[in-house]
């Protein structure tokens, strides 16, 4: 991942583009990102039509998060209003990065949960949450995410859609979409493989000093 860009949000989500496209997470000008600055009721998102891997401060549109007011002349994402339920329901988290990974929706396509193997998927996912199908840009959308990370879940896949990840800042956001993606990739081989895989231990989930 390299060194991590601090200061503007705009910068820090233009290089989170940049890397999941290069990582496969998302292709085409599929996925959108937002960042908040924490203790404020805006929020930049990307605009409307926007490739991630070729994000610069001129591609984000500044939003006000309590009524969705758009602050620049340029339209958002048809998925803002994803964006916008999450922050109103989780005042803690400060980045909404929403991809479309190929594992990931692959293994909810034949209806396999993504097993997490790793400690590392213990320690930044937790636990993943799916949605049913909504069709995208709807306002269900956003709702039935919002409801599934209202119990402090960060991970969430849109069934048939992509995936949602929160975090309270933009690089920890970015470490779990990899890390998701990963845990799906191990998921789909042990299936392939014939021996799929058992469920973590609980305790190792349960125990707040071991997750973020």
């Amino acid at each position: 991942m390299g060194h991590y860009p601090t200061g503007d949000l705009r910068d820090q989500l233009a290089h989170l583009g940049q890397a999941v496209v290069r990582a496969g997470l998302v292709v085409g000008s599929g996925g959108n990102l937002s960042a908040r600055a924490p203790d404020t009721d805006e929020c930049w998102a990307t605009a409307a039509g926007t490739w991630l891997d070729g994000l610069d401060r001129g591609s984000f549109v500044r939003i006000r998060i309590i009524d969705g007011a758009t602050l620049d002349r340029v339209a958002p994402s048809s998925e803002l209003g994803l964006h916008l339920a999450i922050y109103r329901a989780r005042p803690d988290v400060n980045a909404v990065v929403h991809l479309h990974p190929q594992s990931v929706l692959l293994l909810d396509a034949i209806g396999a949960p993504i097993r997490l193997v790793t400690t590392d998927h213990a320690f930044y996912l937790r636990r993943v949450a799916t949605t049913p199908f909504v069709p995208p840009g709807r306002p269900e959308v956003g709702r039935l995410a919002a409801e599934a990370c209202a119990d402090g879940t960060n991970c969430v896949v849109l069934s048939r859609h992509g995936c949602c990840v929160v975090a309270d800042s933009v690089e920890l956001a970015h470490k779990r979409a990899l890390y998701l993606e990963e845990a799906a990739r191990l998921t789909y081989r042990a299936l392939a493989l014939g021996t799929p895989l058992p469920p973590l231990p609980a305790d190792w989930l349960d125990d707040p000093a071991a997750t973020v």
